[in-house]
């Protein structure tokens, strides 16, 4: 199985709602969809989110990498040789985390395929089947109080409140989401880097003297903030998550050296794909160190890929927050991977599973 093309699309998906945080608003998924096209007509399916604030990556960035930096190494290659297809796409330029990341899934879905098996099971098997939280947007105290309560309608377990905008009103919000749930769903706080080091533990410590129990605060200092991060983690109870602070492998190795965090956030959006996600989890299992699965604004062609490897490394990745494609007003995906409501579960068709995506616009 030879790669003869690698094929762009642009896909949009309104969102149910609009997706608020302490760096953003987003209301629509526009994101980058590759489609490695192979000589035994087989494809491949990836997906690039262009979120800027994050990753420095925009739709021209990823389009322009993929089109004269990673394309032109890969045509021609065997999908039989992933190791060496993943690392002429990681070497083929700097940074540039998301264009490398949509590549990298495809190649994965293109490699299951090969093996005729579903992605998870040649990672190492599981229970194909994972429940994720949902986010709830930084608002209004009443809008958010509401949208938890309609998310614990709806079957979710654990909510993902956004935080980070002002510190004050943060306490409020979280204390009154806190006391509307009364114990019926775990509450997971993300401050998206919205906070310095002596406010969040100031917030953290006024939410645990009120009695507010919180499974996780993610990420509350700028991304650079290390020595930050650990002072917030040094002083509070609640485990402290890195999210936007870890990218590579590296840099995991840094933070458990220097115990900054106590949970890692893994995105293949940050990590530039499954290789590098891969490597940041076995890392984390051999120094005790929970994981997260995460995503960024994406439809259900890369989350897919997350929860395939959310299955296969289910010994360190515990948590699970994979709500992007329940965000949006429909998913244009057929086949892949089941998202109902908090339940997510995979066939057994090889690969990703992905026959079509629908409604793609593409790119000459």
């Amino acid at each position: 199985m030879k790669i003869t093309d690698i094929e762009l699309g642009m896909l949009r998906v309104p969102l149910k709602t609009p997706f608020k945080t302490a760096l953003r608003t987003v209301d629509t998924v526009e994101d980058v969809v590759v489609m490695v096209r192979t000589d035994t007509g087989h494809t491949g399916y990836g997906e690039a989110a262009a979120t800027a604030v994050i990753t420095g990556d925009t739709h021209g960035s990823i389009i322009e990498a993929i089109r004269h930096f990673i394309k032109p190494r890969l045509v021609g290659q065997d999908v039989a040789n992933l190791n060496r297809l993943c690392g002429l796409v990681q070497s083929s330029m700097e940074r540039n985390s998301s264009a490398k990341a949509a590549v990298e899934i495809a190649l994965y879905d293109l490699w299951a395929q090969l093996h005729g098996a579903p992605l998870y099971q040649m990672l190492g098997g599981g229970d194909p089947v994972i429940t994720t939280d949902i986010t709830i947007s930084v608002d209004y105290i009443d809008k958010m109080v509401a949208d938890s309560l309609s998310a614990l309608d709806r079957g979710f377990e654990s909510l993902k409140i956004k935080v980070g905008k002002d510190i004050g009103l943060d306490i409020e919000r979280v204390k009154a989401i806190h006391a509307a749930v009364e114990g019926r769903a775990l509450l997971r706080l993300d401050a998206n880097q919205g906070w310095t080091a002596k406010q969040a533990v100031h917030a953290m410590r006024a939410l645990e003297e009120a009695g507010v129990v919180l499974e996780l605060l993610e990420q509350p200092v700028k991304a650079a903030d290390i020595a930050g991060l650990k002072y917030v983690t040094d002083r509070v109870n609640t485990p402290v998550m890195a999210d936007e602070s870890v990218f590579n492998p590296s840099q995991v190795i840094d933070l458990i050296q220097q115990r900054a965090a106590d949970i890692v956030n893994i995105k293949l959006m940050k990590t530039g794909g499954l290789s590098n996600a891969i490597r940041i989890a076995d890392i984390a299992a051999i120094h005790g160190v929970p994981c997260m699965i995460g995503c960024m604004i994406e439809s259900s062609i890369s989350v897919a890929a997350a929860v395939h490897l959310a299955v296969a490394k289910s010994d360190v990745i515990t948590k699970v927050d994979l709500d992007g494609p329940s965000l949006g007003q429909f998913d244009p995906v057929s086949g892949g991977v089941t998202f109902n409501e908090s339940e997510i579960s995979i066939s057994d068709a090889p690969g990703l599973g992905i026959t079509e995506v629908r409604g793609l616009e593409m790119l000459a």
